[in-house]
Parts: structure tokens; sequence; C-alpha cells
């Protein structure tokens, strides 16, 4: 029996028919945050940006067309290995292999910012020449973090030594050390404030090649607009913002693979769940606009 009006199918953006031939974009959910250090939760952030995803006009009146139209695969959640994050890390890193060889662009939904190293490990091992844009409040530079090397706190810092083409932004949270060893590749909010969006992008865009693996963590916003991370900054990008330099940075380049993370869900509080499934979907949108030229 046809059940009338249904709801939409349980994957990222709901989509009524899903082909991994056929899809240029593969979605990886990873509810993964064993090394949270401050507010936990982003375990649940994969299931909670597909459910609004649901709802999400397939139509993008900004861009003029519709980017579910390329092809979007949504993959079962990855099961973390609860040994430890290295283990998880290898896990990503073998499953994103896989799509890669596949001609595939993987996009993982976190879970904690972790993933990124996994699905970095990938691409690189994959000897694509590209860059790697990091987008959060936090370097993420230190070398160990209570007592882990592939703690959240830690992400770049294992990025670096596997990809030396690595540039972050929207920084505004640094440990001294970090700060002095990093600082060359970081564009700090403090120094974002005093630009355009169109200068932040041309920034960015300097440091990256036609290649390019963006990884956000979601605290790159501002709290008013994304409460729903494990450690909330003050004084972030706003969305739109974000839109306009990613679109800045996208354009004339290659999206090789992302990710988004950090989202801990708010009971009750939809509208940054909301907000996360729509950057997923116009960081899809602007990558296939930019493959058109």
């Amino acid at each position: 029996m046809q059940i009338l009006n249904s709801a939409a199918p349980y994957n990222l953006f709901g989509l009524e028919s899903q082909s991994y031939e056929k899809a240029k974009f593969v979605v990886l959910p990873v509810p993964y945050d064993s090394t949270v250090s401050y507010g936990s939760g982003s375990r649940e952030g994969p299931d909670a940006i597909i459910k609004a995803s649901r709802h999400i006009e397939l139509y993008d009146e900004e861009l003029g067309f519709s980017p579910a139209d390329a092809g979007i695969f949504t993959l079962e959640p990855l099961e973390p290995d609860v040994s430890g994050p290295e283990a998880t890390v290898k896990r990503i890193a073998k499953e994103v292999s896989i799509m890669v060889d596949d001609g595939k662009v993987p996009l993982l939904l976190g879970g904690e910012h972790t993933i990124a190293i996994g699905a970095v490990k990938a691409i690189a091992n994959s000897g694509i020449d590209f860059s790697v844009l990091h987008l959060d409040a936090h370097s993420d530079s230190r070398d160990e973090f209570m007592g882990s090397r592939y703690s959240h706190a830690c992400v770049m810092a294992r990025i670096k030594e596997m990809h030396k083409s690595a540039y972050s932004a929207g920084v505004r949270s640094i440990d001294e050390q970090g700060h002095s060893k990093y600082s060359k590749d970081i564009l700090y909010m403090k120094d974002m404030r005093g630009m355009s969006d169109v200068e932040i992008a041309k920034a960015i865009s300097a440091r990256m090649n036609k290649n390019v693996y963006i990884t956000i963590d979601l605290d790159v916003l501002d709290p008013s607009e994304m409460p729903s991370v494990g450690t909330p900054e003050p004084g972030g990008m706003k969305y739109t913002s974000l839109m306009n330099v990613l679109s800045g940075i996208l354009k004339g380049r290659r999206l090789v693979g992302a990710d988004i993370s950090e989202l801990s869900p708010i009971p009750g509080m939809r509208a940054p769940d909301y907000l996360a499934a729509k950057l997923a979907y116009g960081l899809v949108g602007r990558a296939v606009l930019s493959s058109r030229k």
C-alpha cells in the first residue's frame, strides 16, 4: 500500500531517491564525541542535522538551482571504535578512502572535530594536491590534551604533521604556545572584524591551491546564532558572512571533501540544527556552482 503524504526519507536533505553510483557527494555521519572537554552531546549532532535537513527546500533561490540534482548519497552512521580516538580516526580514514577512490566528494557530519583528522588523512594518502581550510573559534593546535594526541583540541596539530598546506580562520581562542608556533597560518577573528567578506575570502584564497578540503567547527559562528556547541566562544562569524566567504573561496576551486562538526543539540531549540543543515546544503551548492564554471 502506498502511503499518501509520507514523511521525507531519513537521509541528508530527505531525498526521495539515492544512488551511490550516481552521487557526486557522499555523506558519512559520525556520531562520536569521546574527547570533548566542556559541553558534551555532539554525538547527537549528525542525527539532528539530518532531521532538520529533511525540511529544507531543495531549490536554492540564491544560487538559482537545486544542488541536490548533483547527487547526494547518505551512508549509515559510522560506528565509533570505543578503544580510543586514534582507532576511530583510522576507521574514518578507511571509509573516506573508499569514497575518494570511487571519485566521490566526502561530506562528514560530526560528532566532535577529531573526525577531520581521518578524512584529511585519507585524502592526503590519495595523492591529491590540496589545501585544508580550517574554520573554527579555536586553533585546535595543542600537541596533546587530557592525555590524548587525538583530542578535538589537537586536530590541526595532527593535520599539519601530515599535510603542510593548512590554514585556519575565525580563531579567537588559542594557547600561548600555539600562538607562537602557528600564528603565521591563522587569520584571527580580531583581524577579520575589520575586513569585508570579500577581503576575508581573498586573504584565505591566497593560501589555498585549486583543490580544497574544508573543515568547519560550528563554533566558528557567533553563539547568538549557534549556541549549540560544546565551547561557545563570543565574538564569532555570522552565518551570512560565513556563506559569503565560502562562496569567494570556492570560486574557481574544487572541493575535495568537507566536514561539519561539533553540533551539540539543545532540546527544544531547532534553529541551530536547521542552520547547520542549511550550511551543509549551501556548501554543497557552492561546490557544485564552482564545478560548473
